[in-house]
């Protein structure tokens, strides 16, 4: 038997940009069993789907490794992201330091090169160029340093990256000053300029400043991309680190690590829950807001279910561990929402497109840009050069890698902070296509918890009938059996024995009770087996008023009826009512009839109606709905609606509390609040615009730089330096990375205006930067 696929999360180390990610999935992708490879940027790791028979992880590792990065296995080395950006961003503050101080003379000397009156210019200006050299030479290589690694890396497999434009350019400035530096040697004899002049000719600046500059943007970014994984962090920071547990009569305080499955453990007021589990003794009431976004607390009395970081507010109970470490509902949240920071959205393959052919594309325009400029309009080779690198440095794609991950990263961790769980890139972009959203009936628009409200007994010689029923119900577990049941346990119903038991899916159950065989169900039921009944005005004015209603038959006729509520959702109304608002088709999908479904959907304000479906039939009428070129939503309870769900364009599965059916729907909407459906499509709408806001920032700053870096519009004073053009590329990461977080203040229902505002202030600062830049530049000795 063929082994299934499997997949690993590996982490990766050294990553700059898209290129980088593109390189790493191509050299993976080339790995023998590998099917599947999704490399996020933002957050540094490597989803891999491969065949274990023909690979092992540690070959995946070296895979990456060939690409000249660092790859980590699944719980190997593991730092927290907090830990592992605060790593990140010192490292680069601390080159970013260092490349400053050893530019900091450089900038002098230009200081000085533009003013012509200062004490001692002609003694230290001839000095000028054999000392940028000696401080230019650290800055590439320790500063440098994993840029012309990721060059090399790239090269060994035929591709360009980010790395390649910084290593290209700063490596051509700095060649060239060699050569002019070297050049004057042989000519004169000396090291230095003659005459209290400085060497003419001479670059080191550029290279040191370029790659300086650019520290400085992955600093900012490091910084920047720190704050789009808090939601993860504050999470798994919430966890407590030990448990007072009772072992042999007595209260010990323990690690986390050492709870295990049954232990008893005890919970004060106001301490955070350590361990999933069931309370067996206490009462009182728990926050349990980290988990659903609910804020009032939830009351708990022995038999409840509480859950890891939730906050025990007022008395003190005992639970008995159900779950521990990664089974733990917190844990799976977790897990759930860094998979779905992995993932990426439909969108970003345009993006990935760009980014492969980006890079050749540069190049190839830097070159002609030198060679119009050398050979064609007659400028020096110094002039010829600094355009070439300034557009080899302006138009890196850092920003396109960046645009899409960074707004999934931050959209889906506050989705989370609401009690939405969205499961990646691709729901969240599918949901602001929706254009028809179909409701389950019983515990999505409804509670989901009936009671009886109506019986009637048919039969006056038979006083068993409510018994019958009881007995019947007794053993199954639909939500409606559950309220005839307890219904019947109050009105001293008794277990008469059951001897055979068979459900009828979407009609009813048939079962033998002391040896006479009843049928229980629907109109659907009866009919099938051809039992009269005479009870339809009965039943269809209980079904007016929106109650469901079974009736229980011997094999000639029915003996009784009885009439279950379940009462709608406070919220149910208005959800709708913003839905229809919002231009989308809104349906409820019901197994009950017509009369009963009808009822609900006039109380809710749904008009259109799809009754008597059978749990089977629940994807052809989905289906049907595609057919007719809709984008659907189904909503449903997870788990019996399970493949209506799948078929559906997006499926929202609503989570009984923290008790979430992870594998069902695209979204979970962990507190059971319809409410949970528009902010699932509000978010998705505001971070969809988010990443086709940071796509277009991404192209506009290569759009604008490259034709002012190639000095196409050096007649309307526009010229960039290339060390500019290096600290303009950096700053356009940044800017998209910032645009990212403005999603941090989405409030459900709520217009976001920071967000809205945040791209006009952007581009107006960036345009005024580049006008600086430009001015400044002109003012540089060229």
């Amino acid at each position: 038997m063929k082994a299934e696929n499997t997949i690993t999360n590996l982490g990766i180390e050294g990553m700059h940009c898209a290129s980088c990610a593109s390189l790493v999935e191509k050299t993976l992708k080339e790995v023998p069993g590998v099917t599947e490879v999704n490399v996020n940027l933002a957050t540094e790791k490597a989803r891999i789907k491969f065949d274990p028979a023909q690979t092992r992880v540690e070959e995946l590792v070296a895979g990456v490794v060939r690409a000249g990065y660092g790859a980590t296995l699944p719980g190997e080395n593991v730092v927290s992201q907090r830990e592992k950006r605060k790593q990140e961003t010192s490292v680069w503050l601390r080159k970013f330091v260092i490349g400053a101080v050893l530019s900091l003379p450089m900038a002098l000397f230009m200081a000085y090169d533009l003013t012509r009156l200062v004490a001692y210019k002609t003694t230290i200006m001839p000095w000028a160029g054999i000392i940028s050299m000696i401080l230019t030479i650290p800055v590439l290589v320790y500063v440098g340093s994993s840029f012309f690694a990721g060059a090399w890396s790239a090269l060994k497999v035929r591709t360009f990256s980010m790395d390649s434009l910084i290593a290209i350019g700063s490596s051509t400035a700095f060649i060239y000053s060699g050569y002019e530096l070297i050049k004057h040697y042989v000519q004169t004899g000396w090291f230095i300029g003659l005459n209290g002049q400085m060497i003419p000719n001479l670059y080191f600046e550029v290279a040191a400043f370029l790659v300086t500059f650019v520290a400085l943007g992955k600093y900012l970014e490091a910084k920047a991309k720190g704050k789009t994984s808090e939601a993860v962090e504050k999470l798994t920071g919430l966890a407590p680190k030990t448990a007072r547990v009772k072992r042999e009569g007595q209260e010990i305080e323990i690690p986390i690590e050492q709870v295990g499955m049954g232990d008893i453990v005890v919970v004060r007021p106001g301490e955070r829950i350590a361990v999933d589990g069931e309370v067996i003794s206490g009462y009182s009431a728990v926050d349990e807001s980290i988990l659903t976004g609910e804020s009032l607390p939830v009351e708990k009395q022995i038999g409840s279910k509480v859950y890891t970081a939730s906050i025990n507010t007022t008395g003190s109970f005992e639970i008995r561990t159900t779950k521990i470490g990664a089974n733990t509902a917190l844990s799976q949240i977790v897990k759930l929402i860094e998979d779905a920071q992995g993932t990426k959205a439909p969108i970003q393959a345009a993006a990935d497109k760009i980014s492969s052919i980006f890079v050749p594309v540069v190049i190839g325009i830097a070159i002609l840009t030198f060679i119009v400029w050398y050979f064609l309009l007659g400028a020096t080779l110094t002039y010829s050069l600094l355009t070439f690198v300034a557009v080899i440095v302006i138009a890196c794609p850092c920003a396109l890698g960046l645009a899409t991950p960074t707004s999934i990263m931050v959209g889906t961790g506050k989705g989370a902070e609401y009690g939405v769980l969205i499961k990646g890139g691709e729901p969240l972009e599918m949901a602001q296509q929706i254009k028809a959203i179909v409701f389950d009936k019983t515990g999505t628009l409804t509670k989901g918890r009936p009671e009886v409200t109506d019986f009637a007994n048919y039969d006056p010689k038979n006083k068993t009938v409510l018994s019958i029923i009881y007995s019947i119900e007794k053993k199954s577990e639909h939500p409606l059996a559950q309220a005839i049941t307890r219904w019947g346990q109050s009105k001293g119903a008794k277990s008469l024995g059951l001897e055979k038991f068979r459900a009828i899916p979407g009609k009813g159950v048939e079962a033998t009770v002391k040896g006479q065989t009843y049928l229980l169900g629907n109109r659907l039921l009866m009919e099938d087996n051809k039992i009269s009944f005479t009870t339809e005005s009965e039943m269809v004015r209980l079904e007016n008023e929106g109650k469901t209603v079974m009736m229980v038959a011997d094999n000639k006729k029915v003996i009784g009826i009885i009439a279950v509520a379940d009462q709608v959702r406070e919220t149910s109304a208005s959800v709708v009512a913003k839905l229809t608002k919002m231009g989308i088709e809104v349906y409820m999908m019901t197994g009950d009839n017509q009369h009963t479904a009808q009822a609900i959907a006039r109380e809710v304000g749904i008009t259109q109606v799809l009754s008597q479906v059978l749990p089977q039939n629940k994807v052809e009428e989905i289906k049907k709905l595609q057919d007719i070129g809709f984008k659907v939503a189904m909503v449903g309870d997870g788990i019996n609606d399970a493949p209506a769900l799948t078929q559906a364009d997006l499926g929202i599965a609503m989570a009984s509390g923290a008790d979430v059916a992870m594998e069902a729907g695209n979204v979970v909407i962990m507190n059971n609040d319809l409410k949970g459906v528009l902010t699932a499509l509000e978010l998705s709408s505001e971070t969809v615009g988010k990443i086709r806001e940071n796509l277009f920032f991404a192209l506009f700053y290569n759009v604008l730089g490259i034709p002012i870096a190639a000095r196409a519009l050096v007649g309307f004073g526009l010229v960039l330096k290339p060390e500019l053009a290096g600290l303009a590329m950096a700053l356009s990461s940044v800017s998209v990375v910032i645009n990212s977080l403005t999603l941090k203040f989405f409030r459900p229902g709520k217009t976001n205006w920071i967000s809205r505002l945040a791209p006009i202030v952007m581009v107006s600062i960036f345009l005024l930067i580049f006008i600086e830049f430009a001015r400044f530049s002109t003012v540089m000795r060229q």
